[in-house]
């Protein structure tokens, strides 16, 4: 039966074609827009680390540079950009995340010294802040700059 074939040649290139079409999974920009803030991730106190881990390897194989804006969290991936409000103060900025950490209970993420200099915590060590999520890392598992 021609039309039996023709249909099933039809079905066949269909799925083919469904195949190649890209899916929103994977072509969606990982970036939040500034206009449309993302739920608070979490709240709670940080911390940060300073002169003695500097130059030396973080979790993700990087060098610890104390003057960039990077930092220390038990779970987010590495590469993640989080949005890091001081609720006492009210100071923001973005880190990425590089390294694991903190190791204290009742601490959610360690900065590094630039960036606790910024939020005004270098003084009393720690403070309460927010984390907001504003573009996600690498979920593969393997860091972005071994991928490279």
């Amino acid at each position: 039966m021609p039309s039996r074939r023709i249909l099933i040649t039809a079905v066949y290139a269909l799925g083919v074609l469904y195949g190649c079409v890209s899916s929103p999974k994977f072509t969606a920009s990982r970036d939040i827009p500034a206009d449309n803030p993302v739920a608070t991730l979490e709240e709670g106190q940080a911390s940060y680390y300073a002169e003695e881990f500097n130059g030396r390897t973080t979790s993700d194989g990087e060098i610890y540079d104390m003057n960039k804006y990077t930092a220390a969290h038990r779970t987010l991936p590495f590469n993640t950009q989080v949005r890091v409000v001081n609720l006492l103060s009210g100071k923001s900025l973005v880190v990425r995340i590089n390294d694991r950490g903190p190791f204290k209970d009742d601490r959610i993420i360690d900065l590094s010294y630039q960036a606790a200099k910024d939020l005004e915590l270098v003084g009393s060590g720690t403070t309460r802040v927010r984390l907001e999520v504003v573009r996600l890392g690498d979920t593969t598992g393997i860091p972005q700059h071994y991928a490279r």
